[in-house]
């Protein structure tokens, strides 16, 4: 409970300001609606993140206790505010012209044009998305150095001829199909994006390296200081917060499908994010990663799911009950084969 402590003192605060934002819109009709419509966002946002907390648990459990508590402070004023609010806004103000004052006013006194903004912008935002995330599946994938395999003989077949390039000619495939799905007004567009996806995963991975490369060679034979580094650094950093902003807009476009009340879309995803920042604190020290062997398997699967409805979604409408249960399924049934495998191996010692 005590890791959970402090997502539940927030969810309380947000709770009680979404209330009161109901009731100065319509009364005590007003505070029931916000205080329900807040609650369903951050159950959403959890059901669709949770494969994001697997994830960041798989990376963060490597690091030092310095770069583990930046991401779980300024990490979550930026998945928080940055994220669910700034970065919307942002995309908004780019597509529109304005500027970012003037398209919260929009979304707070026209919500409905807001939603219509952001609307028009979902397939390029959904070509960004899906680029970067089949890239973190796809790696996951194709890593030769991965000793533990769920689906035995085709990740094994994976390995054999899967590298970094394939990954990358797979994932530009994958836009350029997205670009004969949409539009020709949009098709530059949604390539652009893609490509933007491509480029940062690249770009982060780059710098994640090099910063590791230096370290190395500056302690001489890959000393303390070197070891430090690779357990966490600013490349490492950036790859989670961009993994976050590709699973958070996700949500956001779900949210509008609830309600058009952008301030309300804000306290319910917030409010999710938390618990996703606590489930990635439970999971790191808890050591459920270690325990359920396939669960980081799962979770990249379900980020693959994501990466091809998110591309997909450029033309056709996924429900967002459909890519939450997709997600969640994948994780249910490696949580299940982490089980037998564990009562398999306490079976075989007992014989030996």
């Amino acid at each position: 409970m005590k890791h959970f402590r402090f997502s539940i003192i927030v969810t309380v605060v947000l709770m009680v300001l979404a209330c009161w934002w109901g009731y100065t819109q319509r009364g005590m009709a007003g505070l029931f609606s916000a205080l329900w419509i807040t609650a369903v966002l951050g159950v959403m946002e959890v059901s669709l993140s949770f494969d994001n907390a697997v994830v960041n648990a798989s990376v963060l459990k490597d690091w030092n206790a310095f770069w583990q508590k930046l991401f779980l402070t300024v990490g979550i004023l930026v998945a928080v505010f940055g994220m669910r609010l700034i970065f919307p806004l942002a995309i908004v103000a780019v597509a529109t012209g304005l500027d970012l004052f003037q398209v919260w006013t929009m979304a707070t006194t026209r919500p409905n044009e807001y939603s219509r903004h952001l609307m028009d912008v979902h397939a390029e935002v959904a070509a960004f998305g899906g680029a970067f995330l089949l890239l973190v599946f796809l790696n996951f994938l194709f890593d030769d150095e991965k000793e533990v395999h769920w689906l035995g003989w085709i990740e094994r077949a994976a390995n054999r001829i899967g590298t970094g390039s394939l990954s990358v000619l797979l994932t530009l495939i994958g836009v350029l199909i997205c670009t004969e799905l949409v539009s020709e007004a949009h098709r530059y567009a949604v390539l652009y994006a893609g490509i933007v996806g491509i480029a940062i995963y690249l770009a982060v991975g780059w710098l994640s390296g090099l910063l590791e490369e230096k370290e190395h060679d500056a302690d001489g034979n890959g000393g303390e200081l070197g070891k430090a580094v690779q357990r966490g650094s600013i490349g490492g950093f950036l790859y989670l917060e961009v993994l976050d902003a590709s699973f958070s807009f996700d949500g956001v476009i779900g949210a509008f499908a609830i309600t058009s009340d952008v301030v309300i879309i804000m306290l319910g995803l917030a409010i999710g994010a938390m618990y996703v920042r606590s489930l990635t604190v439970y999971l790191v020290h808890k050591g459920t990663l270690d325990e359920f062997i396939y669960l980081e398997h799962g979770a990249h699967y379900a980020i693959g799911i994501l990466a091809v409805i998110m591309l997909a979604s450029v033309k056709y409408h996924v429900p967002e009950w459909f890519t939450g249960l997709s997600g969640v399924a994948f994780i249910v049934v490696s949580l299940y084969s982490s089980v037998k495998y564990r009562k398999r191996m306490v079976n075989e010692l007992r014989m030996q």
